[in-house]
């Protein structure tokens, strides 16, 4: 989105300038003004444009759907155009995206977590890969939908205002969840592997989508990965541990 994009400077006051030069804007219109989005303000210095390249700026609504009625107004914003908000429905929508995210290394990591639950005194069972890779997979994909939909869904009403901590949250139920599926057939360490993993992969689904929100500023979002990631890759490496170390130990 525009907020994200002018947060890491690739919607900026260099690239606007260097666009308008590029396309030699100045010889396809006889106006020297540009209509730019609100929330791109933050990467955008106005003054910094108009030397540059010549052309003023003019701050448009929030949502492109609004553009035209802004024109149509003579570049006067209504009421509501310059108002942020963040319904349930608009979280929702953003769902796909975030899934789409998470889909792509799906396939490599579910290799991954089958063939280390193939790992026994055996040295490898495939009857223990697939029946326990089930198992860790039914685990992974329920933090996938505790970060990546459950808390968009239900975001103003987790505590916490780091994303990482609420996907924490939802991940804890996640991970019950599972060892409720499997309680007869695993371990207590097995549990305690389901339930790392399951909270690990829901608190890097609900960071991820921090981005998304209009909420969360830049330096927000950094201070969250610096805090987060590590405690998700403690959490899987403890987890990994744990759940090939259990046929071992039963």
């Amino acid at each position: 989105n525009v907020w994200c994009a002018a947060g890491k400077r690739t919607f900026s006051t260099d690239e606007i300038v260097h666009q308008v030069k590029r396309v030699e804007l100045d010889k396809l219109v006889s106006h020297r003004e540009l209509v730019l989005p609100q929330l791109g303000a933050p990467g955008i210095s106005s003054h910094e444009v108009k030397k540059g390249c010549g052309f003023k700026i003019i701050w448009g609504p929030i949502r492109a759907r609004d553009v035209k009625r802004f024109l149509a107004n003579g570049g006067k914003a209504a009421t509501g155009m310059r108002q942020l908000t963040f319904t349930i429905g608009e979280r929702l929508v953003l769902i796909p995206v975030e899934l789409s995210l998470i889909i792509k290394p799906t396939l490599a990591i579910l290799l991954a977590l089958f063939l280390l639950s193939g790992i026994s005194p055996a040295i490898f069972s495939v009857t223990a890969a697939w029946s326990r890779g089930i198992q860790v997979t039914v685990a992974y994909f329920l933090g996938v939908l505790a970060g990546a939909v459950v808390v968009p869904a239900i975001l103003p009403w987790l505590p916490a205002r780091q994303f990482y901590v609420k996907g924490v949250m939802t991940g804890l139920l996640s991970g019950i969840l599972a060892i409720l599926i499997f309680a007869d057939t695993i371990s207590s360490l097995e549990a305690l592997a389901l339930l790392l993993l399951s909270l690990a992969v829901s608190s890097y689904a609900a960071m991820n989508f921090t981005g998304a929100t209009p909420f969360t500023s830049p330096s927000g979002v950094e201070k969250g990965m610096r805090q987060g990631i590590p405690i998700q890759i403690i959490a899987v490496l403890i987890g990994i541990v744990a759940w090939v170390s259990a046929p071992f130990l039963a």
